[in-house]
C-alpha cells in the first residue's frame, strides 16, 4: 500500500500499516515527536491502520499551535486526571473528560464533595504522573466485554456509555487507568510540558438536569510552559473584565434567582440600552425597515404551523388552558409572517421589511445560563425582509453592509461562517440547494472570506452567522442573515407577481447585534467597562471643589445637559481627590473640577485615564459633539 505525503510524494508501506508505522519508516525522529495523523481535515490516532492512498500530514511537538495538536495534548491531559482522581479520591464514579477550546474537563460523582483547594493536590498528583512517565495502549473489545469490564469496576456512566455507543468499543489505557475512549491520544506524556487545573464547576450527566449532578473539574495544557503562563495572564484579563462583575460595580445589570436568565437593569445599563435601541431604529429607517408590534403569546397552532411546535418545543414556556395551548414567542418570525398574511400584497410592494426588537422568552437550562451571554429573557433585533427570489442577493448584500457598518462603530471586526442544511430540518433538497447556494454567491459576490459549518442551519433554511473578535482575541457569535423559503410557504404567505401569479416570497430573517442582552455582555468585557463616550452612562461628571461652590457647578451641569449630554454632579461629600477617584473607577469619561478659579470660559477637564486640560465650555462642547455616534 501507498500513502501520499503533504509535498504529494509517495511512501510504500506494508499493509495494515499504521500512522506510527509511517512515521518510523520516514525517520526516528518523527516516530518520537509525531503526536497525531491528519487526513483530509480530520484527526486519526498514531496506532490506526492507514488506507492505501490514503493523504497523511503529521503532527508532532513542534505544533505547538495547531489547534489539532493541542486537542490530542488535552485529551490525554484529561485521562491523566482522571488517572489522579481515582487514586486520590477511592470510590469516585468516573464520567466524562473530553477536550474543549482552551483545555479539558472531566466529570465525577464524588463519594464526598471537593473544593477548589482540592484541586492542588490532584494537580500535583498529575504532574507526579507526567514525571514517572506514562504512555497510552490502545485495544478494540467487544460490547459485552466492555459492558462486563465496567460493571466489575462499578463505573456505572462507563456502562451506559457502552450500551449507547455506535460502532466499534475501543480502550485507552495509561499507568493505572483504563477508559473507554475512541481516541486519539498521545503516545505517552512527554510532550505535556504544562498542566493546569484553573476551575470546579457541577454539571449534570449528559447535560440533563434530569440526571445526577456531577462534578465538573476543568483544566488546561500546553507544549510549552511560555503557553500556559500567557493563557493564565489572558485568562485572569478575562476576569477582571467578566461582565457579571463589571455589570455590579459599574450599576448596569444584576441577575436574581427570582427570575433566572432574566436581568434587572438598572438606570445606566438601560443608558446603553436605548443608545443601542436609538441606533437600531435610526439605521433600519435609513435602510428602509419599517417598525412593527406583534403579540407576545400565541396559540400552539401557529407554532405547529410554523414547524417550531416540532422543532424547538422543548424550549418553549408554555400557558395551558383547559381547550388550548399557548405559549410565549421565543422568536418573531411566525407573528412577522402572519402580520404580512393580513392583506394582500403584489410584487410592487417588495421587498417588504419589518423590524421589531420584542422580548423573547427560551426555556433554557438552568446549568447554561451566564450572566447576560446566556439567558431566557433574550431581546433581538429582530427584522424580516419579504423579497422576490431577483431581490434576494441585493438584500443580502444590505445586509451585510449594514452589519459592516454597526461593528465598525465598536471597532469590531466580522468573521462570516456559512452555516448548511442540519440533518433535523425541514424542506426539500431542491430548496436547500437553492437558499445556501444563494447565501454563498452573495458572500463571494461581496468579496467576503467565509468558513462553511456543516449541518448548523437553522431548521428552515441556511444562515451566515457572524462572529466577533473582542479585545481577548475570543470570537462571539452575534448576528445572523438567514435566508428561508419554507416557513413562508407553510404559514401561506403570497404575494401577485407582474403577470398576476400567486407566489411565495422568499423571507430573510436578520439579526445584526444578535441580541441586546449578549451583545452588551460582550461590549462590557471588550471594553472593560470603559465604554466609547457616546453609550457611557454618564458622559461628564461635574464636581464642585466645596460646598460654595455648588450652585455654579449645578448651573454648568445644567448647561452641559441642555446640550444633550448625560450629566451628574460629584456633591462635596468626600474630599475632591476621593471624588476623582470615585469618577476614574466608574469609567466616567469626562470629569470637570470646578473651583473658586473655574468658569465658563475656564474650565479644569479631566479624561478618562488622567490627562487634563483647561478650556472654555464652548470648546469642550464642540470637543463632545465630535465623539457623538
Amino acid at each position: 500500500m501507498k500513502v501520499v505525503l503533504p509535498d504529494s510524494t509517495e511512501l510504500e508501506l506494508p499493509d495494515g500499516a499504521t500512522g506510527l508505522d509511517a512515521a518510523r519508516a520516514i525517520g526516528p525522529k518523527l516516530a518520537e515527536q509525531a503526536v497525531l495523523v491528519r487526513s483530509n481535515g480530520t484527526v486519526q490516532d498514531l496506532r490506526l491502520p492507514l488506507r492505501d492512498g490514503q493523504p497523511v500530514q503529521f503532527l508532532t511537538t513542534r505544533d505547538t499551535d495547531d489547534p489539532d495538536a493541542l486537542y490530542v495534548l488535552r485529551h490525554s491531559s484529561a485521562h491523566l486526571l482522571a488517572e489522579a482522581v481515582r487514586r486520590l479520591h477511592p470510590g469516585v464514579k468516573v464520567a466524562i473528560g473530553p477536550p474543549i477550546d482552551n483545555g479539558f474537563y472531566y466529570d465525577f460523582l464524588f463519594p464526598e464533595p471537593i473544593r477548589e483547594e482540592d484541586l492542588a493536590a490532584i494537580e500535583a498528583e498529575v504532574k507526579r504522573e507526567i514525571e514517572e512517565g506514562r504512555e497510552w495502549t490502545r485495544e478494540e473489545i467487544s460490547r459485552d466485554e466492555a459492558r462486563e469490564r465496567f460493571q466489575a469496576e462499578d463505573e456505572p456512566f462507563k456502562v451506559e456509555l457502552v450500551d449507547t455507543a455506535e460502532g466499534d468499543i475501543s480502550l485507552y489505557t495509561q499507568g493505572e487507568f483504563t477508559d473507554l475512549c475512541r481516541g486519539p491520544h498521545l503516545q505517552n506524556a512527554k510532550p505535556i510540558k504544562a498542566f493546569k487545573l484553573t476551575s470546579l464547576a457541577g454539571a449534570y450527566w449528559r447535560g440533563d438536569s434530569a440526571n445526577q449532578q456531577l462534578t465538573r473539574i476543568y483544566g488546561t495544557a500546553f507544549f510549552k510552559q511560555a503557553d500556559l503562563d500567557a493563557y493564565l495572564q489572558r485568562l485572569e484579563e478575562a476576569r477582571r473584565r467578566d461582565h457579571r462583575r463589571l455589570g455590579v460595580e459599574l450599576d448596569l445589570f444584576h441577575l436574581d434567582d427570582i427570575s433566572p436568565g432574566s436581568p434587572f437593569w438598572h438606570p445606566k445599563g438601560q443608558v446603553i440600552w436605548n443608545e443601542l435601541e436609538a441606533l437600531r431604529k435610526r439605521e433600519n429607517a435609513k435602510r428602509g425597515w419599517v417598525e412593527v408590534q406583534t403579540p407576545l403569546i400565541y396559540d400552539q397552532r401557529l407554532w405547529e404551523l410554523s414547524g417550531h411546535w416540532e422543532k424547538f418545543r422543548e424550549h418553549m414556556f408554555l400557558i395551558p388552558e383547559p381547550d388550548r395551548t399557548f405559549s410565549i414567542k421565543p422568536m418573531n418570525c411566525p407573528g412577522h409572517m402572519w402580520l404580512y398574511n393580513n392583506r394582500l400584497h403584489s410584487y410592487r410592494d417588495l421587498p417588504l421589511r419589518y423590524a421589531e426588537a420584542a422580548p423573547l422568552h427560551r426555556n433554557e437550562l438552568a446549568g447554561a445560563l451566564h450572566g447576560l451571554t446566556r439567558v431566557r429573557k433574550v431581546t433581538q433585533d429582530d427584522g424580516h425582509a419579504f423579497v422576490t427570489r431577483e431581490q434576494i442577493e441585493d438584500e443580502i448584500f444590505a445586509c451585510l453592509d449594514h452589519v459592516k457598518y454597526l461593528y465598525d462603530l465598536f471597532g469590531l471586526g466580522a468573521r462570516f461562517e456559512l452555516s448548511t442544511r442540519p440533518e433535523n430540518r425541514l424542506g426539500t433538497d431542491e430548496e436547500w440547494d437553492f437558499t445556501e447556494n444563494a447565501l454563498k454567491s452573495a458572500l463571494e459576490r461581496r468579496g467576503l472570506e467565509y468558513e462553511v459549518n456543516e449541518g448548523d442551519g437553522a431548521f428552515y433554511g441556511p444562515k451566515i452567522d457572524l462572529h466577533i473578535e473582542d479585545a481577548l482575541g475570543r470570537s462571539w457569535q452575534c448576528g445572523t442573515i438567514q435566508l428561508d423559503s419554507g416557513t413562508p410557504q407553510r404559514l401561506g404567505c403570497t404575494y401577485m407577481t407582474a403577470d398576476n401569479r400567486e407566489e411565495t416570497p422568499y423571507v430573510i430573517h436578520r439579526a445584526l447585534f444578535g441580541s441586546f442582552e449578549r451583545f452588551i455582555g460582550i461590549l462590557t468585557e471588550h471594553f472593560a467597562g470603559v465604554f466609547p463616550f457616546w453609550i457611557a452612562p454618564v458622559q461628564v461628571r461635574v464636581l464642585p471643589v466645596g460646598e460654595g461652590h455648588l450652585e455654579a457647578a449645578s448651573a454648568l451641569a445644567a448647561r452641559i445637559g441642555e446640550a444633550g449630554y448625560r450629566v451628574d454632579i460629584g456633591e462635596p461629600t468626600e474630599t475632591i481627590g476621593k471624588r476623582i477617584r470615585a469618577a476614574e473607577v466608574e469609567k466616567i469619561p469626562f470629569t470637570v473640577v470646578f473651583g473658586d478659579r473655574e468658569s465658563d470660559e475656564s474650565l479644569a477637564i479631566r479624561e478618562r485615564g488622567g490627562d487634563q486640560t483647561t478650556a472654555p465650555l464652548v470648546d469642550f462642547l464642540a470637543n463632545l459633539a465630535t465623539l457623538r455616534a
